[in-house]
C-alpha cells in the first residue's frame, strides 16, 4: 500500500474540521441542478444532490473487496482506496479513510433527531453518508457510505 500524505485523521479531528472548515480541495466541478439530473440515475440524483440514503443491503458493493479505488459518481474524484474497506454489517460500503485529506468535506448534521457528521465530496458537493468513531485501527473512523455515490475505479 501507499504511503498516506497526511496523518492518520481521528474523531476529534473529524469533529473539529466539521466546526471550522474544510481544507481546500485540489480542484472544484459546479453543474446546474438540471446537468446532475441529466447524468446520475434517479437514484444516484436523489442521495448525492439531496441528501438522501440507499436502503441498507441493497448493493453488492459491501461484499467487494478487490484492489482499486472508489470515484465520487458525480465527478470521478477518487475518494476511497479497497484496502481501506471493510465489513461493518450496517448495510453500506465502509471504509477507515479517505485517500487523501481533502477530498471528503464533514459538516455537522442534525437530521432526524440525530448528532452526526455527514460525508461529502469535498470537490463537487455530493452527499456520500456520515463517518462514526466506531471503526477498527489505525483511525478508529467508520467511513458509512452509500455505494450508489461510489463508482470502482480499477488500480
Amino acid at each position: 500500500m501507499e504511503t498516506r500524505k497526511f496523518d492518520v485523521l481521528r474523531w476529534p479531528d473529524v469533529v473539529r474540521i466539521s466546526k471550522h472548515g474544510n481544507p481546500a480541495p485540489d480542484r472544484r466541478v459546479e453543474k446546474s441542478e438540471e446537468e446532475w439530473r441529466a447524468q446520475l440515475s434517479d437514484e444516484a440524483y436523489r442521495v448525492t444532490r439531496q441528501k438522501g440514503t440507499e436502503r441498507p443491503h441493497s448493493s453488492d458493493m459491501c461484499s467487494l473487496f478487490e484492489p482499486g479505488l472508489y470515484a465520487c459518481v458525480c465527478c470521478g474524484t477518487e475518494l476511497f482506496d479497497s484496502a481501506e474497506k471493510f465489513e461493518s454489517g450496517t448495510g453500506w460500503p465502509s471504509f477507515t479513510l479517505p485517500i487523501k485529506d481533502n477530498v471528503v468535506a464533514y459538516h455537522g448534521d442534525r437530521s432526524f433527531g440525530m448528532t452526526r457528521i455527514e460525508t461529502t465530496c469535498n470537490v463537487c458537493d455530493a452527499h456520500l453518508g456520515h463517518v462514526f468513531p466506531d471503526g477498527p485501527r489505525p483511525s478508529g473512523l467508520r467511513y458509512c457510505i452509500n455505494a450508489v455515490s461510489l463508482r470502482k475505479v480499477e488500480k
